[in-house]
């Protein structure tokens, strides 16, 4: 959680659908979901840097059957969602986000929380990062290809825009790269109109810990002095990019090892050749 991965536990049930867009405060419902549920809690950012690296390509291989187009494709996105995500207690964060209709018919008794934000604050921050990193997308994909999983990652980016994320926020005429608030807007309307009412919970992670505790029925959690205990509050844009720090430094490492593997071998046989020429 945070930098680190959850890992799925048995017996663990999903209680908690987070269903904010990403910079929204997932990262703090996640950590704070974590303490409240006494589990793990599958927030999509940190577990497709961080997590399996067969989650990546199974989550490509569901969106790309998005729009959903019959009932065999439902029936693998149902059975591949609950492979990925059984064990954990809630998600948070996209893509889980944009599943929440499939999550619900997996766990149905499970609760929505939208994490939320003042949506043009919103649409300025999550526009600026997404064409920073479109614009240098092929040197990410160059960083990123020694590593398992997420040598797809950019795959990943790509099948979520033109599948649901496109399916959900995009409209005739739209620009599909650039991120405004009418996305914003429209994902909170899809969700009142997917989402039970008596399910459904907005949720603004800079009012802490009350409204989350009472809305899942808990108690505000104290440490062993009594005292509450601190809400986790971490920034979304400074966490994503320390995300992407550590995965910059571990895809130069594996070239920097690829680079010296080969040196190696050429060095090997370039010394062989002497010899038997010798």
């Amino acid at each position: 959680m945070g930098q680190e991965p959850s890992h799925p536990r048995n017996g663990a049930s999903i209680e908690v659908i987070g269903a904010g867009l990403p910079r929204t405060g997932t990262t703090s419902l996640a950590l704070a979901l974590h303490i409240l549920l006494d589990g793990p809690v599958y927030d999509g950012g940190t577990q497709l840097w961080h997590g399996k690296p067969s989650d990546c390509t199974d989550l490509i291989s569901v969106l790309q059957k998005t729009p959903i187009k019959s009932s065999s494709d439902k029936e693998y996105i149902l059975k591949t969602l609950k492979k990925i995500f059984g064990g954990y207690m809630a998600t948070t964060d996209t893509p889980s986000a944009q599943f929440v209709p499939e999550l619900l018919e997996l766990w149905p008794d499970a609760k929505v929380i939208c994490t939320t934000r003042d949506p043009d604050t919103w649409a300025k921050s999550i526009d600026r990062i997404v064409r920073a990193s479109s614009t240098h997308s092929w040197f990410l994909l160059l960083v990123l290809f020694p590593l398992p999983g997420l040598r797809h990652f950019t795959s990943y980016v790509h099948a979520l825009r033109h599948g649901r994320w496109g399916e959900l926020y995009v409209r005739p005429g739209d620009d599909i790269t650039e991120y405004t608030r009418a996305w914003y807007d429209r994902h909170t309307e899809w969700l009142k109109s997917v989402v039970p009412r008596e399910k459904l919970i907005f949720y603004d992670v800079r009012d802490g810990w009350e409204p989350l505790c009472e809305a899942l029925g808990k108690e505000v959690p104290r440490d062993n002095m009594g005292q509450v205990l601190k809400f986790p509050k971490l920034n979304d844009a400074r966490s994503a990019d320390e995300f992407a720090k550590q995965i910059m430094r571990k895809g130069f490492v594996a070239w920097g090892e690829i680079l010296g593997a080969c040196m190696l071998v050429s060095g090997l046989l370039y010394l062989t050749r002497r010899s038997w020429c010798g």
